[in-house]
């Protein structure tokens, strides 16, 4: 990450099923890997995970922080490994690079409790009119 302040940003939270669960109805997608503890505690991951759209959502609002107003023009993402309810995660952007027309903004969730990376990509966000 880069060493400067403005250029980085993280924050810690605890996603809940509760949040699952609205996400869940807000979005449509209510596989039960996401919404049924009895269903996931059946699947190999023992319970029940997150949307990978949620973790996303978190992260591209970091990233909004470092780039704002920039719309998206490109995205990268990938899901390495499972985000439960319950466990504390942290989110991180950062500003890979950056030009008069945007920025370049990695993105990365992260479980504490193993330091294991469930989420990672990078995000293109540009500055101004589409025109």
């Amino acid at each position: 990450m880069n060493e400067r302040a403005m250029d980085q940003i993280s924050v810690e939270r605890t996603l809940t099923q509760a949040e699952f669960d609205l996400f869940a109805r807000l979005s449509g997608d209510d596989n039960p890997i996401h919404v049924d503890p009895d269903f996931s505690a059946r699947t190999r991951f023992g319970r029940t995970v997150a949307h990978g759209v949620f973790l996303y959502s978190i992260l591209r609002g970091l990233a909004d922080r470092l780039a704002p107003g920039g719309r998206q023009a490109a995205q990268e993402v990938r899901f390495p490994a499972p985000t439960y309810a319950g466990e504390p995660m942290r989110f991180e952007a950062w500003v890979e690079s950056q030009t008069s027309d945007g920025a370049e903004i990695g993105i990365r969730a992260i479980r504490i409790a193993d330091g294991v990376v469930t989420c990672d990509g990078r995000t293109v966000l540009l500055q101004g009119d589409d025109e």
